[in-house]
């Protein structure tokens, strides 16, 4: 199951994915067919629901697929204006550094592979959805990166959360960008200034329910920077696993449904190159990962 936050003609919606060219209208196929809406009209308050809302969505899905008037709420996907999944976070996400050994090591050596969980975060405001552009911020930096990770949506709250637990947690996938100006990294000694600059969390197209993701350590992660291979990893390949990662996290600070976890990038970034390939304006970077689509942005220009 695929749930994306999408625009048409100015309005925002819910949607569900329902082929691969298709999107419904989750509010407005309820009014239609049932004649009132239930569903919430942010992707937060849908993960708030947990299966509940699944649940209907399958029921909702069979209905749609019986009714032979869809034209008012089934839309085409080239209509629609893609936004990131989770529109607004209420906090800052998470993001876990050098969790995958060869890009640890293309940014130093074996020394600084972590024997810990790394951890740092990006403010709410920079993220962006699939296909919207990211601001190359020429006035601040020269060396913008690419980083292409899987990232884990969290469904319900929680607290102290044992490695055993920890998958009970999660709602879904997306694709996450962690765009990083390199320079004001080194500058300021930290990472949050570098890793939140207005739209450098790129993320989407959609979420995949956890329900339809079979294995999220058999998966290919593969960034394209003007259609030339970059990243070639494997979610595999990941020094601490999801499940470290969100108990880690949760032993004192409290988890909640719509939280984002970036679990971390795979080498092949344009800091490890030599001389560097950093994004310059005009640059189009994709990332895709097996099952949930392919992440696409443009840098400004």
């Amino acid at each position: 199951m695929k749930l994306a936050t999408a625009q048409l003609h100015g309005r925002t919606f819910i949607g569900l994915i329902m082929e691969e060219d298709k999107i419904l209208d989750i509010q407005r196929a309820e009014k239609k067919l049932f004649e009132m809406a239930t569903a919430p009209q942010s992707m937060i308050e849908c993960i708030e629901m947990g299966e509940k809302f699944i649940n209907h969505l399958k029921q909702l899905e069979l209905w749609v697929k019986k009714s032979d008037e869809t034209e008012s709420y089934l839309y085409s996907i080239s209509e629609v204006k893609w936004l990131a999944p989770v529109l607004y976070p209420r906090k800052n996400i998470f993001c876990v550094g050098k969790n995958y050994r060869e890009h640890a090591m293309e940014l130093g050596s074996e020394a600084d592979i972590p024997e810990d969980v790394m951890l740092f975060s990006k403010a709410p405001t920079t993220v962006i959805g699939h296909e919207e552009t990211i601001d190359p911020h020429l006035h601040l930096t020269k060396e913008l990166d690419y980083e292409g990770e899987l990232a884990v949506i969290i469904g319900k709250k929680g607290k102290m959360i044992s490695e055993e637990e920890a998958m009970d947690y999660v709602y879904g996938y997306t694709i996450l960008n962690d765009i990083t100006a390199r320079d004001l990294q080194s500058r300021h000694k930290q990472f949050l200034l570098g890793k939140s600059l207005d739209t450098s969390c790129p993320m989407g197209p959609y979420i995949v329910h956890k329900s339809a993701m079979e294995d999220p350590y058999a998966l290919n992660v593969i960034t394209k920077v003007n259609g030339d291979v970059r990243q070639n990893g494997h979610t595999k390949d990941m020094i601490f696993s999801i499940e470290k990662v969100i108990s880690t996290i949760s032993q004192g600070t409290t988890l909640e449904p719509g939280d984002i976890i970036a679990t971390g990038t795979p080498a092949g970034v344009g800091k490890g190159f030599k001389p560097p390939k950093y994004l310059m304006p005009g640059d189009v970077v994709e990332i895709s990962i097996d099952g949930l689509g392919t992440l696409t942005n443009k840098i400004g220009e």
